[in-house]
């Protein structure tokens, strides 16, 4: 089975990452913010409701994260930024109440070979 090809969130969302970025230097998150450049989107949280577009960077785990988690609370100008960070990676970015994001024609797309096609 082969491996795939994650897009990357900067890509996706670049004024998100940006965001990102600033807030974790301001934090003196420096290998974070360093790291969030190359992050990859695996797919929404999947909650439904209207003021969440959080999503995972990572496989989802089976159950808590566990040892080696911390959460990292972020103070963006618009929205909740909050991300779950296991041994310094990035697992989980929650977007909270934050301007709209470009949202692809399917997530579903996300899991197969097809590009993710933006909607405005």
């Amino acid at each position: 089975m082969s491996k795939i090809e994650r897009p990357l969130v900067r890509e996706l969302f670049p004024d998100l990452v940006a965001d990102l970025i600033a807030c974790l230097r301001e934090e003196g998150e420096e290998d974070l913010a360093v790291s969030t450049w190359d992050i990859r989107f695996y797919g929404e949280c999947g909650c439904g409701d209207d003021f969440c577009q959080s999503f995972y960077t990572a496989e989802r785990p089976d159950g808590a994260y566990g040892p080696g988690h911390r959460c990292v609370p972020l103070l963006p100008p618009r929205g909740d930024l909050i991300l779950d960070v296991v041994e310094e990676r990035i697992m989980y970015v929650e977007v909270l109440h934050y301007p709209k994001l470009p949202r692809p024609v399917s997530w579903s797309h996300q899991l197969g070979n097809h590009p993710l096609t933006l909607l405005p």
